[in-house]
């Protein structure tokens, strides 16, 4: 006890001593059933995790209960991780970021600015829960009528911007508006196409009309672009950064960070639990994992697999490992030669070893896809066949048949795009080669890659985080008009079937309809889905949280808000 009382000095707490002095009597005769070390080990343990004593003064806590240091200090870890505390500063290193970034919501390509911009600055009506489904979050409710094609949402009482104004639904419509009519750049335009029109019924109900019913259409709301924002002179106000989230932007420099300070009248109850939060642009996987190693920050995207072994021996980091609907692909321009023609399409999907892709580069923290996009924990997903396994002879086979002997493409890549992308098209020219293509890869730069590369480079590498839905998906990344279907693909029975699907009531006409598009993406789409990749990051163990969100990486985006420092 005398070198424990050096090392760790005498609580002068009142609070704490008076606390010793009822550990250290005897157990009261109405807990006769418990064991007097069980009886002190849980009031020790209510204390903590009710945030009322410190580090130093829980050890003093535990050794009156009968613990030794070690496991007093180990007690106090778990159990403050269990427990949200309020306080603290973050330091979040994110695996994209460029100097073209924005605030500008049409944008948010990656996921620095989804994540700092979306998930922490700003609210949309609805969010996607750790289990996958869907929940209000600027709404307070919502509900459908006329066969799912109107839809009513109730806004929260007392949700304020930043600058102190009540949101209202006049709020919502002009935020919503930003983003559809013919002149939009926004990402999320083909999310929109099916609403016919957006009302204020009051100003706290927010009527949605669509073309045709929707059951999915609450998940849409749930969208990162679809943020609300203050309307200034009937126009969405993006540029002032005002926005209703748990987090207001302090500073803000493009392809650095942004830093942003607790919201103090956030309308949860009780969130953030942070102070501050910091995310920084570490493009560089070697430069991540360092900066996390050395305590730079707290927190690492995407962190790099083939080191995960090495990472997960330091006794002060944790890896954090979901499966979720996230997807790599490598997307071909179906309307520019030589990818518009589908049999070159097909020989291309036969000439990749994806296996050894996971194996090699993933280290089985992938799963192999077979060209959907539909995640298999997705509802109505269907597995499409055959398999497009490693088959030179059918890959020549298509060649041919397409009128060709051998063809040589670029593959522009960059790690950017997903972590293993440069060594994934290396494996790629191998085995493309044993079936007479020359694929030439192209090492693009790291920064702006989403800028200067995808969607402009005729085949390149890409990554989704999925979404909850097929109709979602589907819409956002295929359907022929939206500005991010990737693959520049156009089915127009595709297309056709992606209207009737979302409108479809009887569940197994449905069904019926999505495993048909998923097919056809399969058979005849322009992209190339390699895996199903899970999110796996790294963090300091000074950070806790509950259940990881797999919708979209970054807990959904959401850690920000949702995460919490545990030990001091």
């Amino acid at each position: 006890m005398e070198k424990f009382e050096e090392r760790w000095p005498k609580p002068t707490s009142r609070f704490v001593r008076r606390c010793l002095k009822k550990i250290t009597r005897r157990t009261p005769q109405w807990e006769s059933q418990m064991s007097e070390s069980e009886y002190k080990l849980g009031l020790a343990q209510s204390l903590v995790g009710g945030g009322k004593v410190s580090r130093r003064d829980f050890i003093h806590l535990g050794i009156a209960a009968g613990l030794t240091v070690a496991a007093a200090d180990t007690l106090f870890v778990a159990r403050a991780r269990a427990e949200p505390m309020h306080g603290g500063f973050a330091k979040l290193g994110m695996a994209h970021g460029a100097t073209t970034d924005s605030i500008d919501p049409a944008g948010y390509p990656d996921t620095f600015t989804q994540t700092a911009f979306s998930g922490s600055l700003a609210n949309s009506l609805t969010e996607v829960d750790a289990k996958g489904n869907v929940q209000p979050d600027l709404a307070e409710s919502f509900e459908s009528s006329d066969g799912a094609k109107t839809w009513a949402f109730k806004l929260r009482k007392g949700a304020t911007f930043h600058n102190g104004k009540t949101v209202t639904a006049d709020d919502v419509v002009t935020s919503l508006q930003y983003h559809m009519g013919k002149d939009t750049k926004s990402a999320a335009k083909s999310l929109l196409e099916s609403v016919a029109g957006i009302k204020a019924d009051g100003p706290e109900t927010v009527v949605f009309t669509l073309k045709s019913g929707n059951a999915d259409f609450p998940y849409i709301m749930s969208d990162y672009h679809l943020v609300i924002m203050p309307a200034k002179d009937g126009k969405a106000d993006w540029a002032s950064g005002v926005r209703t989230g748990a987090f207001l932007l302090e500073n803000f420099q493009p392809g650095v960070s942004a830093k942003l300070k607790r919201n103090p009248n956030y309308f949860k109850n009780g969130k953030p639990y942070l102070d501050e939060v910091e995310f920084i642009a570490i493009t560089d996987l070697a430069a991540r994992m360092a900066a996390l190693s050395t305590g730079e920050v707290d927190y690492i995207g995407r962190a790099d697999l083939k080191t995960l072994g090495m990472l997960k021996r330091n006794p002060k980091v944790e890896i954090v490992e979901v499966t979720g609907y996230g997807h790599y692909t490598l997307p071909m321009n179906a309307a520019m030669a030589p990818f518009d023609n589908p049999d070159v399409r097909m020989a291309l999907k036969w000439a990749i070893n994806r296996q050894e892709i996971v194996d090699k580069i993933f280290l089985g923290h992938a799963t192999v896809a077979n060209d959907n996009p539909i995640a298999p924990a997705i509802k109505f997903a269907k597995d499409p066949q055959p398999q497009h396994n490693f088959d030179p002879e059918k890959a020549k086979h298509y060649l041919k048949k397409a009128g060709m002997e051998n063809l040589k493409v670029d593959l522009s890549v960059a790690d950017a795009a997903f972590a293993g992308a440069v060594d994934a098209a290396s494996l790629i020219r191998e085995t493309a080669a044993q079936c007479g293509i020359d694929v030439n890869v192209v090492r693009e730069a790291e920064d702006a890659y989403w800028d200067n590369i995808w969607l402009k480079k005729p085949w390149c590498a890409s990554y989704w985080s999925g979404r909850a839905t097929a109709d979602w998906m589907f819409t956002q990344a295929f359907a022929a008009d939206s500005s991010w279907n990737e693959s520049f693909w156009k089915n127009p029975h595709f297309n056709e079937l992606l209207v009737k699907a979302r409108a479809e009531t009887d569940e197994a006409k449905r069904a019926g309809m999505y495993a048909e598009m998923q097919q056809l993406t399969h058979d005849d789409g322009g992209s190339i889905v390699l895996v199903f990749n899970n999110f796996v990051s790294a963090q300091s163990k000074k950070l806790a949280h509950g259940e990881v969100a797999p919708n979209w990486e970054n807990d959904g985006l959401k850690m920000a808000e949702r995460w919490w420092i545990a030990t001091a």
